[in-house]
């Protein structure tokens, strides 16, 4: 077997390996899904179920939409920032490396009007992303000299309906259109990527044997945007939710948003280049196999202790388990001919999320906020990518609203979470903490 086929063939098998990081950490929050979605809902710890947000409502329970009152209409603009920070080491060789991805911007806007029982409107948020970037000089990278880098983005444009049943009762769901994207840039050895392979055909099926004993291989694609990436796929999604107004001071909710139904995330027929030590350079197409965002099933109070203090809480259960046994990918070659299919083992489990908030009216123009949202980690250690480590559990949130006029509403929330460090079934230490901002202006007609 030639050097060239044996190199050719560890790049594609680190295609597998990138993707699957990417996939299973693009937020690090709670699993792949946000601890929040709006600045309201945020700095109460992420509880949504049971609490009137504004428009972020259609990202979470679309009835908490019939909480505005009949004949108004509400626009939001909101920014949210994700900031993790994230470092890869072996101590017991002395090597570290902290991630440059320490910024991901996730624009939203929202607007919805009531008139009579009925609630209707358009939003578009970012569902998350996140992603990392290590120096060409770094362990990460190998040797190849070149940097490692990653980032994925799953985003909707949502269209809610939320009709009053009667005084008590509100129902609501969500049709959305979806999008994902990717851009990925990775060194892997051959030797920790041989055992993914799954099927192959063409030219490249006669290149696998001698896999383990490449040094380095690398999978590059990625474009020049912000805002989206060099794999990208759309599909749809959908949510049902209700709310029941127990008494004046309490409010129950409940929400079901179902599992995606995006294809296929690919590049474009040559997007996607790969390299390999020895001077090997391949041009291909790359194929994300039904990577799809889980079910999650919540529930909800909210309670009016008096006046000027409101207490919520949520339970959530997301179903990763059915969406993230294994990452399964495809790599197709314009030059070689032939593809490999790939599948990573990724046995993640479902997970429970405690969300706990509450919010101070101080005056009729400044509200305070202040949560919790307290959760597992649903991926096991021996799973965890150092590139996109998903191992952030609890966080810490505050918020606060300021009426500007009549009309004009500002709401801000920043979370905490706190550092968790694991080590990966590949070996290296993963240490990971996030800083994340949400701001939103509001204007009511």
């Amino acid at each position: 077997m030639s050097k060239i086929s044996m190199t050719k063939t560890a790049c594609h098998l680190a295609a597998v390996a990138a993707l699957a990081g990417v996939a299973t950490s693009a937020l690090a929050t709670n699993g792949m899904y946000m601890e929040g979605y709006g600045p309201i809902a945020t700095g109460m710890g992420g509880a949504s179920q049971a609490v009137d947000q504004g428009n972020a409502a259609m990202a979470q329970n679309p009835a908490t939409l019939g909480m505005m009152a009949d004949g108004t209409a509400r626009l939001d603009v909101a920014l949210g920032i994700l900031g993790p920070n994230v470092k890869s080491s072996i101590p017991a060789f002395g090597m570290s490396a902290d991630s440059g991805g320490t910024s991901y911007i996730m624009p939203a806007f929202g607007y919805a009007r009531r008139n009579g029982a009925l609630t209707y409107g358009i939003g578009m948020f970012a569902q998350g992303g996140m992603g990392t970037e290590y120096a060409a000089d770094s362990f990460m990278a190998l040797g190849s000299g070149e940097d490692v880098r990653s980032e994925l983005g799953v985003g909707n444009v949502i269209f809610p309906f939320a009709y009053q049943v009667n005084p008590n009762l509100t129902v609501g769901a969500t049709f959305k259109f979806m999008w994902s994207s990717l851009d990925m840039k990775m060194a892997a050895p051959g030797a920790t990527l041989a055992g993914m392979v799954t099927g192959a055909s063409g030219n490249l099926a006669m290149a696998l044997g001698p896999l383990g004993g490449a040094p380095w291989a690398r999978i590059n694609f990625s474009d020049s945007s912000d805002f989206s990436g060099a794999a990208k796929s759309t599909g749809f999604g959908a949510s049902l939710g209700a709310t029941y107004r127990v008494n004046p001071n309490l409010v129950l909710g409940a929400s079901y948003l179902l599992k995606s139904s995006l294809d296929d995330m690919t590049t474009a027929e040559a997007e996607a280049s790969m390299t390999a030590i020895g001077g090997f350079l391949d041009k291909g197409k790359i194929t994300v196999v039904d990577f799809q965002m889980p079910a999650v099933l919540a529930f909800g109070a909210a309670w009016q202790a008096s006046p000027s203090l409101q207490v919520a809480a949520d339970i959530k259960r997301i179903g990763w388990n059915s969406v993230m046994k294994s990452f399964k990918m495809r790599y197709d070659s314009a030059m070689m001919g032939g593809s490999v299919s790939f599948a990573m083992p990724q046995n993640w489990e479902d997970q429970t999320v405690l969300n706990l908030g509450l919010a101070w009216k101080a005056n009729q123009q400044l509200t305070l906020r202040a949560g919790l949202n307290l959760a597992d980690n649903p991926v096991p250690d021996a799973y965890v990518n150092p590139l996109f480590p998903a191992t952030v559990k609890n966080h810490v949130t505050l918020g606060m609203g300021y009426k500007v006029s009549d009309k004009g509403e500002i709401n801000a929330a920043v979370t905490f979470a706190p550092k968790v460090t694991v080590t990966s079934g590949a070996g290296p230490e993963i240490s990971h903490s996030q800083t994340n901002w949400q701001f939103m202006y509001s204007h009511s007609f």
